[in-house]
């Protein structure tokens, strides 16, 4: 009898039992003690949790260690949910907690037996990680400051709660192909990098003022990278049947028998995109209007670092880099006091793992970012910190070659400290593995995890990719330049490229980093 393949073995044991029906399951083990199922392992997905690496874990300590994502509809945080964010970190994650690029947070070292009462905290102050991960739809990204920007296009916290609430939990949708990534844009900076999700919509204005939305389809990083297609508009009251619709296509097109062609991206490279949007006209009950593609801001300008005025009265919203999302519970302990201290409520994540706080006092906001900037939470970042993204890495993924956020740290205080008067910013991205979670094919500097030689022997180190950006259908993913290192190399060989990058005749940073692709 032939070895099943790893998407055979996955379409069976979702089609044995449904990802949602594992819950019964996690909490018979948290009672009985007995050993997690294998198969129900591949389950746990869809409550947001994966086995973590066991890089960091005792020899002697057998216990099954997860990572659990939260979803965070909208990336929103109030000042109750933080607290027990921090207290679940502090009793039940060994201090961890990190901030996702789908604006989720991230806890490790979480043991099944005490999943039950994770569960009821979070369901106490209405979080949740159903669908965090999976063959699923996950969170909908959008615009963290959606409701309080002067200059959006339009306000869709409404629209964006009430896709991930269809969504939720939703067995219709419960086995997809693989993962379903969407976006809701109503930002005037395009921040939710619509060009590589599944399925996006960007509101525009009409000249009587009313909002559509420019829809997307089909973006993606790692094996399907590939900028999406823009295939059209529709209304905000077609936005959410035509997502029903496009996720339908995807579930009973996509293939399921290769999971590195599995994504909505794929279907549209063997149909064409004109088949694809005749079939998803076919399903719906309106029209699309015809496409017309629009101007996007380009990737480097993505940003709401700093004080700003909200449309809220007598408020500002505060931008804050983080360093690759990481916070923990001294960060988390940190932002709760300085909440109370000046009278804030709120905060959102963004898609490149930083925060904004989003209600501050305006009377209060330079004296909170002042102290803000003291504890490391940098409302105006150094061109190094503010665009700097790292996945999970060796310490905690099983996929991972290299470690990466502390990598990320050292490379960030390093850079800081040896070019302090730097005047371009530059995105930088570390990866422990070709999986692209931390987004390297997008970035100025890209780091993906690989072996490669030091002194005649293998040792772990990364592969560099240059001159990454997203801008609409004149994006360019990242490209290779033959450039590999060991990670104790990292540092000093980023900072042999922006010095030979100061003393050469290139005007940009970006036009110097192309001419090392290769």
């Amino acid at each position: 009898m032939a070895k099943e393949s790893k998407a055979q073995r996955v379409e069976r044991i979702k089609k044995e039992k449904d990802g949602l029906d594992v819950l019964q399951d996690i909490y018979l083990y948290a009672i009985t003690g007995e050993n997690v199922d294998p198969e129900d392992i591949d389950r746990l997905k869809w409550y947001g949790l994966y086995t973590q690496n066991r890089n960091l874990q005792n020899e002697d300590d057998p216990t099954l260690y997860f990572m659990l994502r939260v979803k965070l509809v909208a990336g929103q945080l109030s000042l109750g949910q933080l607290k027990v964010i921090a207290h679940i970190s502090e009793k039940y994650a060994r201090g961890t907690a990190d901030f996702t690029t789908r604006q989720d947070l991230q806890f490790h070292y979480i043991r099944i037996v005490d999943l039950p009462e994770i569960f009821r905290l979070l369901d106490s102050v209405k979080l949740h990680t159903i669908f965090a991960a999976g063959d699923v739809p996950r969170n909908v990204v959008s615009c963290p400051i959606n409701g309080i920007d002067h200059n959006e296009i339009a306000d869709v916290r409404d629209l964006v709660e009430k896709i991930n609430e269809e969504l939720k939990g939703n067995r219709a949708f419960s086995n997809l192909p693989r993962k379903f990534k969407i976006g809701v844009n109503g930002c005037s900076k395009n921040c939710i990098h619509h060009e590589m999700q599944d399925l996006s919509f960007n509101a525009v204005k009409q000249k009587n003022g009313r909002v559509h939305f420019a829809v997307s389809v089909g973006g993606g990083l790692a094996s399907n990278r590939r900028i999406a297609d823009h295939i059209g508009y529709v209304s905000p009251s077609q936005v959410i049947p035509l997502t029903k619709a496009v996720i339908k296509i995807y579930r009973d097109n996509g293939n399921r028998e290769n999971r590195r062609k599995a994504r909505l991206g794929h279907i549209i490279e063997e149909w064409g995109i004109e088949k694809f949007r005749e079939t998803l006209q076919d399903s719906l009950s309106f029209k699309i209007k015809e496409p017309n593609e629009i101007e996007y801001t380009h990737s480097r300008y993505r940003e709401h670092f700093g004080i700003n005025k909200s449309k809220q009265k007598d408020k500002s919203f505060i931008g804050c880099a983080l360093n690759s999302g990481h916070i923990g519970i001294d960060g988390l302990n940190k932002l709760i006091k300085l909440f109370e201290k000046y009278k804030a409520d709120n905060l959102k994540a963004t898609v490149t793992q930083n925060i904004i706080i989003t209600d501050v006092p305006a009377k209060n906001a330079e004296a909170m970012a002042k102290e803000l900037e003291d504890v490391g939470i940098s409302p105006f970042p150094s061109n190094f910190k503010a665009r700097i993204q790292a996945c999970t890495g060796l310490n905690f993924c099983k996929f991972a070659i290299s470690e990466t956020k502390g990598v990320a740290k050292e490379l960030v205080d390093y850079l800081e400290e040896s070019f302090p008067d730097f005047e371009e910013r530059v995105a930088i991205s570390v990866n422990g593995c070709p999986n692209s979670c931390a987004h390297p094919h997008i970035s100025d500097i890209g780091l993906i995890g690989t072996k490669v030689k030091k002194d005649g022997k293998p040792v772990v180190g990364f592969e560099m990719f240059v001159a990454g950006f997203l801008h609409g259908k004149d994006s360019q993913y990242a490209k290779k330049t033959g450039i590999k290192f060991a990670v104790e190399d990292t540092k000093q060989s980023i900072k042999n490229l922006i010095l030979e990058y100061q003393s050469s005749n290139f005007e940009t940073f970006r036009d110097y980093l192309l001419s090392k692709a290769s």
